[in-house]
């Protein structure tokens, strides 16, 4: 933490305000990191990934979307 009383990671920065619980602005940090997408970023550039294996990971999660929303456009299976 900086002398000013802020919390700061690659331009995310909150402000702690007067007689604020630090629990509350470490929370509303870290709602602001994960509303950016800084930590799934980081861990997709973690390991190197080969481009075929990103299109076959990118083509497998379409097709697993595109399956989920026919599954839930179908009638219910009767129950006699």
């Amino acid at each position: 933490m900086n002398n000013n009383n802020t919390v700061r990671a690659n331009g995310n920065t909150v402000y702690v305000k007067e007689n604020e619980n630090i629990n509350q602005a470490l929370r509303r940090f870290k709602k602001k990191i994960d509303d950016s997408g800084l930590l799934e970023e980081l861990r997709q550039r973690e390991f190197y990934e080969k481009p075929t294996t990103e299109r076959k990971r990118k083509a497998g999660a379409a097709k697993a979307r595109w399956n989920k929303k026919l599954r839930e456009q179908q009638l219910p299976k009767k129950m006699f």
